[in-house]
């Protein structure tokens, strides 16, 4: 099976590095602290960009559970 990237419903933000972090199998923190580290190092802009540009980019993760799903097609007996 391929691996995807997704964001990850573990959000501070938009869930990037939430998805970074699923998708490498590490924990979110983790990837969470690095990146801090790295916006300090490299000041701040171009991991701006990057989270931007991945937060556009990056899928939502898909709901695989079926019976979570809400069934939101209006049924003509709810009319008034």
């Amino acid at each position: 099976m391929k691996k995807k990237l997704y964001k990850s419903d573990n959000r501070v933000l938009a869930g990037v590095l939430g998805g970074v972090a699923n998708y490498l199998h590490i924990d979110p923190t983790v990837i969470r602290i690095l990146f801090v580290i790295i916006a300090f190092i490299t000041g701040f802009v171009p991991c701006v960009i990057f989270y931007i540009i991945a937060a556009m980019i990056m899928p939502d993760m898909p709901n695989f559970s079926q019976y979570e799903r809400e069934d939101v097609t209006p049924n003509k007996d709810d009319e008034i």
